[in-house]
């Protein structure tokens, strides 16, 4: 039951007085036990019993960002899941992604759509993309108490600016840290596990302005070096027609390629690899 319930039913008046554009920060009057960071953990490291999900990568691009993650969660050396889904839109214009433990992930993306939609509807605009970022690095910094004891989850978070500074670089990425350390990234980054094998395989070839259909084919290409390498990192499945989830923020909102065309370019990607292994 929430903090401060009358038995009658009646609700309290935090929920009818005047409320704060922060959805989180509205939790932590009515209901602070449902925030990831505020739970009670048992004594000692906990990483091993949840799964945990792993690498994302994102591309900036002439017309917005690519961002994309493979389906593989894993619980040690076991595999867990081979169709999670750690990117999705976090509104109408920007991207979130996920790598740690799985549960604390999404939910915290979950709590991330919510808190960008309850201050669209409270102050009857968009928060700049600078704005979302700054409110999903304290999110993070919430959670830093169960991220001590093994239980960390690190977004990656990019969107297309509405009003950017500079006009030809519309597409921005912003990777954090589990203490909510918030750093903008050039050009393209990853993370999770495989990540260094992801930014070693698009350090070769990304280029400033690279074009939307391009940029796909780099981040799936990316996450495949990662999976080459990382035993976490699930590259495509052809078998089982299990592909990255692949997402586009531009100036038309966010895009979730529909799995035929990642099914092209999954296969061209392999069939490339046979030729030449090593890329």
């Amino acid at each position: 039951m929430a903090a401060g319930f009358d038995p009658s039913g009646r609700l309290p008046d935090v929920f009818t007085n005047a409320g704060t554009s922060s959805f989180t920060q509205f939790l932590t009057y009515a209901a602070p036990e449902m925030l990831p960071g505020r739970r009670p953990l048992p004594p000692g490291l906990s990483a091993d019993i949840a799964p945990h999900a792993t690498t994302i990568v994102a591309i900036a691009t002439a017309d917005g960002v690519v961002m994309a993650g493979d389906r593989r969660a894993t619980m040690g050396n076991l595999i867990a899941s081979r169709d999670i889904e750690k990117v999705h839109p976090a509104d109408a214009h920007s991207l979130i992604g996920m790598a740690g433990t799985a549960g604390i992930g999404i939910e915290l993306i979950r709590l991330f759509q919510v808190e960008l939609e309850h201050y669209e509807k409270i102050e009857g605009t968009m928060l700049s993309l600078d704005g979302k970022a700054n409110r999903l690095a304290g999110m993070v910094r919430g959670n830093l108490g169960a991220a001590m004891q093994g239980l960390a989850a690190v977004p990656l978070f990019a969107g297309f600016d509405l009003s950017p500074a500079d006009p030809a670089r519309v597409g921005r990425i912003f990777s954090f840290d589990v203490a909510g350390g918030l750093y903008e990234e050039t050009g393209y980054d990853a993370i999770g596990s495989g990540s260094l094998f992801a930014k070693s395989a698009l350090k070769k070839k990304y280029r400033p302005g690279v074009s939307t259909p391009d940029a796909i084919a780099m981040a799936v290409e990316a996450l495949y070096d990662a999976a080459d390498d990382d035993t976490a990192t699930g590259g495509p499945d052809l078998t089982r027609k299990i592909y990255p989830v692949v997402m586009t923020a531009t100036a038309e909102g966010t895009h979730r390629l529909p799995p035929e065309e990642l099914n092209t370019v999954a296969e061209d990607v392999v069939a490339g690899r046979m030729e030449n292994p090593g890329g």
